[in-house]
């Protein structure tokens, strides 16, 4: 029996929080490219790739946190996860002024904390499943 928690463990982590760590990882490794260009570019096209990058942050996080916490309320859920998707668009930001060619912008993280707000409101409506 005793084996069989760490082996839970490692299945739980791998299902749930691996998926956010290598996001993160995704995220990290864009922003640390200098020069880089969005691959189709139009007026605040920067802002629209912000709000889809932290939006799928968000609904990974928030799945995990779900998961981990499975009593969360849906607002607490919700305001953990807005938090830290502010800590980590901070986080990113202020990353990305280091970088040469690469600018730190508060739109940029404002697009953030947008896309995880917005995954918030579409995790929380969408159709349930029976879950595992």
């Amino acid at each position: 029996m005793a084996r069989q928690l760490p082996a839970r463990r490692f299945t739980f982590f791998t299902r749930y929080w691996l998926a956010v760590l290598l996001y993160l990882g995704v995220i990290f490794t864009l922003s640390a490219q200098p020069h880089l260009r969005a691959p189709i570019e139009f007026q605040n096209s920067d802002k629209l790739y912000h709000l889809m990058e932290y939006g799928g942050l968000g609904l990974l996080m928030a799945r995990a946190l779900r998961s981990t916490l499975p009593g969360i309320s849906p607002i607490a859920l919700g305001l953990a996860v807005i938090g830290l998707g502010i800590v980590i668009a901070a986080s990113d930001e202020r990353f990305q002024s280091t970088v040469p060619g690469r600018e730190s912008s508060a739109y940029d993280a404002l697009a953030d904390t947008l896309g995880v707000t917005a995954a918030q409101w579409l995790y929380w409506r969408r159709p349930r499943r029976a879950e595992k």
